[in-house]
């Protein structure tokens, strides 16, 4: 598989694949001022639709001289449709195996089977790339190494640790974050001209908390079964973190139908591997999840379901009064029903 760094003009077909769309983007990118710089001009670009595009107008645009530039780069998105027909594929087969000198194909597909194309594709000079996803290590590190080349600020590293733990591994994200936080701390640049730094309290309170954090912290606090701290976390949501109402609500209708589907698989004698494996309870939510479903039993987990969802009715409908006062009371109540 090629690098990054190994894409070059000379490369006649590449194929760029995977769910990792910044790295796809960054690579085209790095590939094109490649292209730019070997033609001593602007290389002209051309992009095609692989759900929709066909196979002559492809070929046709990589077979004919361009009039107003000497390189021409061709772009076909949803590869894996485009070559999805048998017909294409073969097509696409024979063109790698003699691809036009003056042009640049570029396949570009979030999931990708490889096959014969994949052979001719490589041995004759081109490359295919995989774009996933970095483990959570490599991310870090490379937040570490962009904040400096590119947002001119230093990322210590327990703050890029905080920064991937908070935001996961896309790039893409990691580094719209990395520039709302790069400009948020150059008011701070010391006086020696250093980089300002960033550090993991200023992660902590500038980068949001995910969907699935906050619907974790609302859904623990109600499992714990007090009502005070569980009035107390939708406050604090709501007031501090700025959580949407709607993301409360739905948080509470998703752990109410996990201890209704727990409850009912207990009664029915389920042993409590296979009720986690059914409801899809991982992590640090299983337990409490299924001790409140033994409490609860069937029965009171059924109307508890049954006044979540008429909950989330009432408030699509505006009927829920003062919402954020109406979920603070509904929590209460959910935390002594599973108490």
């Amino acid at each position: 598989m090629a690098k990054a760094a190994d894409l070059n003009h000379t490369m006649r077909v590449i194929v760029l694949h995977g769910k990792d769309s910044f790295q796809v983007v960054e690579r085209l990118k790095r590939l094109q001022l490649a292209l730019d710089a070997h033609a001593g001009a602007s290389v002209a670009r051309f992009d095609f639709d692989g759900g929709s595009a066909s196979l002559a107008e492809v070929l046709d645009e990589l077979r004919t001289f361009g009039l107003l530039a000497s390189h021409k780069l061709i772009v076909v998105d949803r590869a894996e449709q485009f070559l999805g027909v048998e017909e294409r594929r073969r097509a696409m087969e024979r063109y790698a195996e003699a691809p036009a000198e003056d042009s640049t194909l570029v396949f570009r597909a979030e999931s990708w089977r490889p096959g014969n194309f994949d052979k001719i594709v490589l041995a004759k000079g081109g490359a295919i790339v995989k774009c996933e996803p970095p483990d959570a290590a490599t991310a870090a590190g490379w937040c570490v190494k962009r904040a400096a080349s590119e947002h001119r600020a230093e990322l210590l590293s327990a703050a890029a640790d905080a920064l991937v733990d908070r935001l996961g591994t896309n790039l893409a994200r990691l580094d719209s974050e990395l520039a709302k936080l790069a400009s948020y701390v150059a008011t701070t640049t010391s006086k020696d001209g250093a980089p300002p730094k960033i550090d993991a309290k200023t992660v902590a309170e500038l980068v949001g908390r995910t969907r699935e954090e906050q619907a974790w912290e609302i859904q623990s606090a109600v499992l714990r079964g007090s009502a005070g701290g569980a009035v107390s976390k939708v406050r604090e949501l709501v007031e501090t973190s700025q959580a949407p109402e709607q993301l409360l609500i739905w948080s509470l209708v998703d752990l109410s139908r996990k201890l209704h589907d727990c409850a009912r698989l207990f009664a029915q004698g389920e042993p409590e591997n296979s009720v986690m494996r059914s409801v899809k309870l991982w992590g640090e939510s299983a337990a409490p999840t299924m001790r409140a479903a033994r409490r609860l039993g069937p029965a009171r987990a059924a109307r508890l379901l049954a006044e979540t969802v008429d909950l989330d009715r009432r408030s699509k409908q505006g009927q829920a009064g003062d919402l954020a006062r109406t979920i603070e009371g509904f929590a209460a109540l959910f935390a002594d029903s599973v108490h």
